[in-house]
């Protein structure tokens, strides 16, 4: 029987397997599904409506005029306090984040010289949500000021004048940035999960014995086990980057050729990783954690894909780069928000296929057709 018939029987006899076991289908399709779902829709880093406590210690035609535009802005969701002690229990139960207080003499100060200030007071218990609340006050002060000098005939004094632009995602919408980033963890579940469970399911079944007495080679074995897989994780590609697309409408101003190639360029590192783990463990079982703990973990944590890796300390920085993902999601964010830019694409691309080699040199070097 020649190598090519032998390695179509193995290949045919994993398919088979995966059809029986319905646990790889939905890691393969389920999963993706219900991620992309819940992230798209369920998880989202813009902060819209948030609720403000606005108090007014005596109203009148310029207090009016500066609350109402938190009314008209969709990040506040203004409620009215008659006094700050309110406000502050409100904020003290949860009920808002944030108290803009307009003090008694607002109109006065606002026509004298030194201005009128006004007091914010914002819960800094969440960091990251106080910035960007502290942030969209100060800029809806900017924006009236600006409203109330055009309509007094005057010209707002700033000595710097901002003219922002944002490039790649004008819109600002975080499920442009989390949906990529979600493809290469769905392939790093699908790529490194589910190898990791390969041999150690032909360990455990006390099927390895009857595959080694085989004329069939270790590498015969590898190739056999991977291209299954290989398979399975580009139908989940498939499924990803059509939802992005057609769902979420994530748009790509890539070449979609460059977003198969480098997916198909993960998913070998993936696979490699996956199948180190297998040649390792023969428990399912701890075949599962460990993918879990060294593949998956990483590459939702230290792999750029939630927080940006270059506020991290330096030794975790050291630590992302052996994970792969980190490389993958430079090339998909590029991909699908800037285009082609070969210089974010080839040094990463390189960096998968270091990876991708020494995963699967480690795999062929630990892998002995015997017993022990």
């Amino acid at each position: 029987m020649s190598s090519r018939m032998r390695l179509r029987g193995l290949v045919r006899k994993e398919f088979l397997q995966i059809m029986r076991d319905p646990s790889s289908i939905v890691i393969a399709f389920v999963m993706p599904i219900f991620l992309l779902l819940l992230f798209g829709y369920g998880v989202s880093l813009d902060s819209e409506h948030v609720p403000l406590a606005v108090v007014v210690e005596k109203p009148d035609a310029d207090t009016a005029g500066f609350t109402a535009s938190f009314h008209r802005s969709r990040y506040f969701a203004p409620q009215l306090f008659s006094s700050t002690r309110e406000a502050e229990q409100a904020m003290m139960a949860g009920r808002v984040n944030a108290i803009v207080v307009v003090r008694r003499d607002f109109a006065r100060l606002l026509r004298a010289p030194g201005g009128a200030p006004i007091q914010l007071i914002v819960n800094g218990v969440d960091a990251n949500t106080a910035r960007i609340v502290s942030g969209y006050v100060q800029g809806a002060w900017g924006v009236w000021l600006q409203q109330y000098a055009q309509q007094q005939g005057q010209k707002l004094s700033v000595p710097v004048q901002l003219e922002q632009r944002v490039w790649f995602n004008s819109e600002l919408r975080s499920r442009n940035f989390l949906v990529p980033g979600l493809v290469a963890v769905i392939m790093t579940l699908i790529g490194a999960l589910l190898t990791a469970m390969v041999m150690s399911r032909e360990w455990e079944r006390g099927t390895m014995e009857a595959l080694l007495v085989t004329p069939l080679s270790m590498q015969e074995v590898i190739v056999g086990k991977l291209l299954p897989y290989f398979i399975l994780g580009m139908g989940g590609l498939a499924l990803s980057v059509s939802m992005a697309l057609f769902l979420f409408g994530v748009p790509l101003r890539g070449s979609l050729l460059v977003l198969v190639l480098a997916s198909a360029l993960f998913l070998v590192t993936a696979l490699g990783m996956g199948l180190l783990i297998s040649t390792v463990a023969r428990s399912q079982f701890v075949a599962g954690l460990v993918a879990l703990i060294a593949t998956f973990l990483p590459a939702f944590l230290l792999s750029g894909f939630l927080f940006d890796i270059g506020s991290m300390p330096g030794v975790v920085q050291l630590i992302t780069h052996v994970v792969a993902a980190r490389y993958y999601i430079a090339i998909l964010q590029t991909v699908f928000l800037a285009g082609n830019d070969w210089g974010v694409i080839v040094p990463n691309a390189l960096a998968l296929m270091l990876l991708a080699t020494i995963f699967l040199g480690l795999t062929w070097r630990n892998v002995h057709k015997r017993l022990e």
